[in-house]
């Protein structure tokens, strides 16, 4: 059977889970198992259904006539950047979604760089047609100039495009929706333009560790791309760790993705993307090799977090009183247990016995982390966020943000006075008949905990996007924003509201 593997990459809410549970619910092989359709399919975690975004990048496989097409979902979000930045290995092609409307955004540069970087061939799809007030052509306008901006060969430039509304499962080679029917010719076009993984069966067994999961019966199962040679159940194998280590193993079991199920297989080849148990210390960026030949594959390198807290156990008065898990033990383990499946975090133990200084790719990278954590039963303490400063030729430098603002007219002098308190230089601005749209350029320290001041003063109507650009020299001084505070006495409801 013919095989393609590809990436599914956006900006934040453009359409992506939408999109592949479109082609999920639009292949034979699927319809025949579960009759109905069904919604956002991928998004099966708790806090994604609740937060409207994918957190986790997971896979599945669709049969398209004689060829199975594996497909990776991944997160739009930049503080997710690091499920991005690994699935790139995976794959052989990406589409790129983009939104009808809005065009690229910041997240947009992020994931379209990276899938050029890995040298990838793109397939661009204009969701979201069915809006109102969509732009087709000048969408794909900034898409080409995006392209090219960012360094894209002549092969990757001259790319696919595929007009769709994920939502009502259509899409088309132009852009009228009346014309189109169903997803067909997305399928058609990853057929045509992605090309099919080399098959090394006959090489010694090289096998890359993309994504963790675990099974409360296998225990520890290591998903990824086979890049060379054959695995069997039973198998004996290589282990190659991080530090070159190399030790023996025996796969309990060898999955093929069915579906969004995880199938056993007697075997699986190379090319195809499978998942294996019984390597109980296997780590993300780690390689499955021959016993007898082992050759360890590139690691996976991942950009360094930006933000930083303090995580501690709880030492309040109502401590165990909310959660189950205490002791500094508890949530020691818990945060071990989490950097092996998120590689884009990072845990140090500080000063004190119980306090751990974790560092992550943003606000939201680490405020799912602790919720995570909450909706398990652990209880603890966390300090406000702070940013990781570096040094460079006895230099200070910050990570700076690249922020794109969407606003109605009558608020744009507020967020720009508001940014210019940030230490923010605006580099754009853009309006047309509702809204004005800034991009502005500032420290990330400046844009920690704003989110809120910004919606209270443009009454809600603030849409706000941010990407880490890099570090540079430290920007000086930023006033703090002065808040009320409520200190609690005893366990009750709060307002957010004076009294």
């Amino acid at each position: 059977m013919e095989l393609r593997n590809i990436a599914i990459i956006a900006h934040v809410d453009h359409g992506k889970t939408t999109l592949v549970d479109a082609l999920l619910n639009q292949s034979e092989e699927f319809k025949a198992k579960t009759g109905a359709p069904k919604e956002l399919i991928m998004d099966s975690n708790e806090l994604e259904r609740e937060r409207g975004i994918t957190i986790f990048s997971k896979n599945a496989s669709i049969k398209y006539r004689d060829i199975k097409i594996n497909i990776v979902d991944t997160p739009g979000h930049a503080d997710f950047g690091g499920e991005v930045e690994r699935i790139m290995r995976m794959v052989d092609g990406v589409l790129l979604l983009v939104d009808a409307k809005e065009g690229p955004m910041p997240q947009t540069k992020f994931v379209l760089r990276k899938a050029i970087q890995a040298g990838h061939k793109i397939i661009v799809v204009i969701n979201k047609i069915d809006k109102p007030n969509a732009r087709p052509e000048w969408v794909l306008n900034a898409t080409y100039d995006l392209f090219f901006e960012l360094g894209a060969s002549e092969a990757q430039i001259e790319f696919p495009v595929i007009y769709a509304s994920a939502v009502s499962g259509k899409a088309g080679l132009n852009s009228d929706l009346n014309a189109m029917r169903n997803i067909e010719p997305i399928f058609q076009t990853i057929v045509k333009y992605i090309p099919a993984p080399v098959v090394n069966d006959a090489q010694p067994l090289q096998m890359l560790t993309v994504n963790l999961a675990y099974d409360n019966y296998k225990g520890k199962i290591a998903i990824g791309r086979i890049y060379a040679g054959v695995l069997r159940k039973g198998m004996v194998v290589s282990h190659i760790n991080r530090a070159g280590e190399i030790k023996r193993a025996e796969l309990s079991a060898v999955m093929l993705f069915d579906g969004l199920n995880r199938v056993e297989a007697r075997e699986a080849h190379s090319g195809d993307i499978a998942a294996v148990a019984g390597i109980s210390d296997i780590s993300i960026g780690e390689t499955i090799a021959d016993l007898k030949n082992p050759v360890a594959l590139p690691i996976i390198q991942i950009d360094e977090p930006t933000i930083k807290m303090t995580f501690a156990v709880n030492t309040s008065p109502f401590r165990g009183k909310e959660g189950q898990y205490t002791t500094s033990r508890n949530v020691k383990e818990r945060l071990e247990r989490e950097i092996e499946t998120d590689v884009a975090l990072a845990v140090a133990p500080a000063a004190s016995s119980d306090h751990w200084i974790v560092a992550g790719r943003g606000e939201l990278h680490l405020a799912i982390l602790i919720e995570k954590m909450r909706r398990e039963g652990f209880e603890l303490e966390v300090s406000k966020p702070e940013v990781i400063f570096k040094e460079k030729d006895g230099r200070k430098m910050e990570p700076m943000e690249l922020i794109s603002i969407e606003v109605p007219e009558k608020y744009s002098g507020t967020v720009i006075e508001m940014m210019g308190k940030r230490s923010a230089v605006m580099k754009d601005m853009r309006a047309d008949a509702e809204n004005v749209y800034m991009d502005f350029v500032a420290p990330t320290r400046g844009l920690i905990g704003s989110r809120g001041s910004f919606l209270t003063n443009t009454k809600g109507t603030v849409i706000i996007n941010s990407i880490f650009l890099g570090y540079e020299e430290y920007k000086g001084e930023i006033l703090a924003e002065t808040h009320g505070s409520i200190v609690s006495t005893e366990t009750g409801v709060s307002n957010n509201f004076g009294l």
